[in-house]
């Protein structure tokens, strides 16, 4: 048995005998790793699997708590409101299907899985995005295509690499990806945010920043932002790329979650950009499988041979079988099918959380609803006390995360919360709104 499994056995066990309560804190990361003579990164391994299973939820610069009896959680898993996961609906991913693709890959790449794969990815489902990202206005040439291990990766080559225009400086959008902050912070990239809210970002202060500060990339979130949940419009988009060319800044697009978008009018900043200046990132964890750890990025020409080597002696190669299996999917479109199934439950989803919401106070809670996507978004009137907010909820079966992990400033006041509906049903959707409704209420 590993090590973290003990861990995760043993205060299950702890639970069970009741020496945990609902709402109590568990053992620090420390205590737990002494008393179970384990590292701390195997502690925190285990915790974050709990979490998974919504035995036990964190509170930042606190600790974790639990959050109701194991057996209770394992009997009826539909007491948890998850609001914090941005992981697809499990009962939407074709998952026989797919496995079906993948036993197919193993004898169609047979060979292959028996040699060192190619580090710009598996020429076969090279050939296949290519011909998909046109389905997204994204026409390229297969040499521009790189296939990765999950966006996160692409994004850790690109904070590294250099670029030709000679700068330093990464701009984020503030709030943003919370993975691409930690990452920057991590590798002791200079990092500049510009603000950003329901309404956009300021033009004008983009352009002072393109200006004063050396920006080799703008990363952004065009399309069903994260946390926001909103979208730039094309005049928007329009707006950033002529600034980018201008003052010689490349941009990173994004685009998680171009798969859930019905509306064909609303087309990538890439589709626009006729000087080579804009990087196109498309991951497939959103919509498919999160484990399998895919994405395509489009470079710039200039690019494309810096990262390759990069990305050559960071791991390699992206492992060849979930590639192998993924063309299959594609190709067989199994792919489409199950997209067109996400965007009607998206949408209808965003309908319906508009219609709850609609009969919200905005003085007390301002509201933010895309009209489809993961994530909407909402605004008190006063900073959000998030050590109380979550495990008050929490106690209730609703999970939320918190929100200043978003933004450049961790210690900030802020009054955002973000509310994923990306594993919650209608019946789950109002109860947990009405729930956070009535917390904000009562504080007024």
């Amino acid at each position: 048995m590993n090590k973290y499994t003990i861990i995760e056995q043993y205060i299950k066990d702890l639970v069970g005998r009741e020496k945990l309560k609902t709402g109590q804190k568990l053992p620090s990361v420390r205590e737990l790793a002494g008393k179970l003579q384990c590292s701390t990164l195997t502690v925190v391994r285990a915790l974050k699997e709990l979490e998974q299973e919504h035995i036990i939820y964190s509170v930042p610069k606190s600790g974790y708590y639990l959050v109701s009896k194991e057996g209770n959680q394992q009997k009826d898993p539909g007491n948890i409101i998850d609001f914090s996961t941005v992981l697809p609906d499990i009962d939407l991913i074709p998952y026989k299907e797919f496995q079906h693709c993948q036993d197919q890959a193993m004898k169609v790449y047979k060979k292959d899985l028996s040699s060192y794969g190619n580090a710009q990815g598996l020429p076969s489902l090279i050939q296949t995005l290519t011909k998909q990202l046109q389905d997204y206005q994204v026409f390229c040439k297969p040499s521009a295509v790189v296939i990765t291990a999950g966006s996160q990766q692409a994004l850790d080559i690109l904070a590294k690499l250099d670029f030709p225009n000679g700068k330093n400086t990464v701009l984020i959008e503030n709030p943003t990806y919370e993975p691409i902050i930690k990452n920057l912070e991590m590798n002791k990239i200079r990092t500049i945010g510009i603000e950003k809210t329901f309404n956009g970002i300021d033009l004008n202060r983009l352009e002072q920043l393109f200006k004063e500060e050396p920006i080799k990339f703008f990363y952004t979130i065009p399309r069903f932002h994260n946390p926001l949940g909103n979208s730039y419009s094309n005049s928007e988009k329009k707006s950033i790329l002529k600034l980018a060319q201008k003052y010689e800044v490349y941009i990173v697009e994004d685009d998680y979650l171009v798969d859930l978008d019905t509306n064909k009018k609303n087309v990538p900043i890439f589709s626009l950009d006729d000087t080579d200046r804009v990087i196109f990132l498309k991951t497939f964890s959103k919509i498919l499988l999160p484990g399998l750890r895919i994405a395509a990025v489009v470079l710039p020409a200039e690019l494309v041979s810096s990262f390759l080597q990069f990305k050559q002696w960071s791991d390699i190669y992206t492992s060849i079988l979930p590639q192998g299996a993924l063309d299959i999917y594609i190709k067989n479109g199994i792919f489409e099918r199950s997209k067109l199934l996400l965007q009607r439950t998206y949408k209808e989803r965003m309908k319906y959380l508009k219609h709850i919401c609609s009969e919200f106070d905005p003085e007390i809670l301002r509201v933010n609803v895309p009209p489809t996507g993961f994530f909407l978004s909402m605004e008190s009137q006063k900073s959000i006390d998030f050590s109380h907010i979550i495990p008050t909820l929490a106690k209730s079966g609703v999970i939320i995360k918190d929100t200043r992990e978003n933004f450049i400033e961790k210690d900030r006041e802020i009054n955002l919360l973000k509310i994923s509906v990306s594993r919650t049903d209608k019946k789950k959707i109002r109860d947990g709104l009405l729930q956070i409704y009535d917390y904000f209420t009562n504080k007024r």
